[in-house]
């Protein structure tokens, strides 16, 4: 057989619809009833976070206004025109079911949207199986369990993260597997892998995937159609405008051993700075992958390009880099990089969060997806958020609200890092008979030995300022003081980390009213009283 898993068709991407139901749909399907489709739904948000960038890169090849598309350079070259085009296909409010076929059947090779092609696979490499071999010229494959992002590999972890060994691995449905072949090329790992014998030199190690550890964000409408339309970036000062674009699946295979092509828009800034190269092995009937090779694609310096849907953040140098994922941080306390212009900030919020269309902003909400990593091998937790239609305050349309955000977000981050405080003094305190307990005693914080009450205090914290952050995020307290409902939240999670039994004791009580006393700083001299 060649082939047998062919991803047009093929149901593998999970969706709601507006009518609530829950279907798997191939791509065809997908962006033929995108105006029909509420949310994705894939479980992996690592894959979301890549496959939306595969959307946003076909998107731009089908959307189109009286024949002229989305990815069109000419175009693309005077924003404000690109900005009407955009503005005439959301009009529209749908794709053109025959632009979507002749894209799929007739721009793009046979065979190439297929997962178990023999010549193309899909976003794979089928060199791969002649050259990563051992020695004596024996497959040296991967194994599946490394595919899987979650399953162990190697001899640790089987028993504390799941029922897989590498000495009886478990096939991986194909519907799942193109979920994770998708999530290996956007957050696969540095460092020692497969080795792959191109040369005379057997390499075995490799870079960092492009979107490892960072954070996502996608301006979110009601319904799919339009939040894939909006995901296509404007054309990037970074990108080549005189050379071909094209995606991995419309242009013939890199070599390994040559430079990188230039960085095109929009497919090759999307899809085509992959550092990981990956093969898929079927099983007999092509319904489910046996195995895999993961390995190198490239050791060449990565072409510079700012990531359309990314937070940069200044470090200490006066450089910007993307805002790392953190599983701990919920996503209300990034909406103000979001919502403020550049120049008032530390923080520069994403490309496609720029000009948004003033028709569409009072629906559009904000959707993260972020794995939390370290940049070679560790995986943390990966994660999905999406918040309410936020982006109706963005600085340029509704200024007052986005500061009044801002400063609710502020204060919280402030209350936050006084509670930490305080309750690693109480700790002090409470713990240590020299410490002065007096109302103005100097307290030294030992970091090494902080004490358990400020990670608990933190952990009941930031939930309960989340609910206060969303009640005060409305036009109706734009006036009001914020700083009191925050400080009473961190007041209640301190009592509830110490607790009601710990407080009877005399020199608890004492540490107690002092992390208290430390709290009401925080609050305007009119209202600590």
């Amino acid at each position: 057989m060649s082939g047998g898993f062919d991803l047009r068709d093929e149901p593998w991407i999970p969706v709601r619809l507006l009518t609530g139901e829950v279907v798997r749909l191939g791509l065809r399907e997908l962006f033929k009833r995108a105006h029909e489709i509420e949310d994705l739904l894939l479980p992996v948000p690592p894959a979301a976070a890549g496959l939306l960038r595969i959307l946003a890169a076909i998107t731009a090849r089908i959307a189109q206004h009286a024949d002229v598309r989305l990815d069109d350079v000419n175009v693309a070259e005077d924003i404000e025109d690109w900005h009407l085009l955009r503005r005439r296909v959301l009009k529209g409010g749908r794709f053109d079911p025959d632009a979507v076929d002749t894209y799929f059947d007739e721009e793009v090779p046979a065979g190439r949207f297929d997962l178990f092609d023999q010549e193309r696979p899909f976003l794979q490499d089928p060199r791969l199986a002649a050259q990563c071999v051992d020695a004596k010229g024996v497959p040296n494959p991967s194994g599946v369990n490394k595919l899987v992002l979650g399953r162990p590999t190697g001899v640790n972890g089987a028993v504390l993260f799941g029922h897989f060994t590498d000495t009886a691995p478990v096939p991986v449905l194909a519907h799942e597997a193109a979920w994770h072949l998708i999530a290996q090329l956007y957050f696969g790992p540095s460092g020692q892998c497969t080795p792959r014998r191109i040369t005379e030199v057997r390499t075995g190690s490799g870079d960092a995937a492009p979107l490892r550890k960072f954070v996502s964000y996608f301006a979110w409408a009601p319904e799919l159609f339009t939040s894939l339309v909006l995901a296509v970036p404007s054309l990037q000062a970074e990108a080549d405008w005189e050379a071909q674009d094209a995606c991995p699946w419309e242009a013939e295979l890199n070599s390994p051993l040559e430079p990188l092509p230039a960085m095109t828009w929009p497919g090759g800034l999307l899809t085509g700075r992959f550092r990981h190269a990956v093969l898929l092995l079927p099983s007999a009937d092509h319904r489910s992958v046996s195995d895999a090779y993961i390995t190198w694609s490239t050791h060449e310096t990565s072409r510079e390009a700012r990531d359309p849907y990314q937070i940069l953040d200044r470090r200490k140098d006066g450089a910007f880099q993307p805002r790392e994922a953190d599983g701990a941080r919920a996503l209300w306390r990034d909406i103000d990089s979001l919502l403020l212009k550049d120049s008032r900030q530390d923080a520069r919020r994403p490309p496609c969060l720029e000009d948004l269309p003033k028709s569409v902003l009072p629906t559009l909400r904000v959707r993260a997806y972020g794995f939390e990593q370290d940049g070679q091998q560790k995986d943390s937790v990966w994660f999905q958020s999406t918040t309410p239609p936020v982006l109706q305050w963005q600085e340029e349309s509704n200024a007052e609200m986005a500061y009044h955000v801002s400063r609710c977000h502020r204060v919280a981050e402030d209350v936050g890092s006084r509670l930490d405080f305080a309750a690693k003094v109480a700790w002090r305190i409470a713990t240590d008979a020299q410490t002065d307990a007096s109302p103005k005693g100097k307290v030294r914080i030992d970091q090494r030995k902080p004490g358990p009450w400020a990670s608990a205090a933190l952990s009941r914290y930031w939930p309960a300022a989340e609910r206060e952050f969303w009640r005060l995020a409305s036009p109706e307290q734009t006036t009001a003081a914020v700083e009191r409902p925050f400080v009473e939240a961190a007041l209640a999670a301190l009592d509830e980390a110490i607790g009601q039994v710990n407080r009877a004791d005399i020199r608890v009580a004492r540490a107690r009213s002092r992390a208290r006393a430390i709290l009401f700083g925080l609050l305007p001299r009119t209202e600590a009283a």
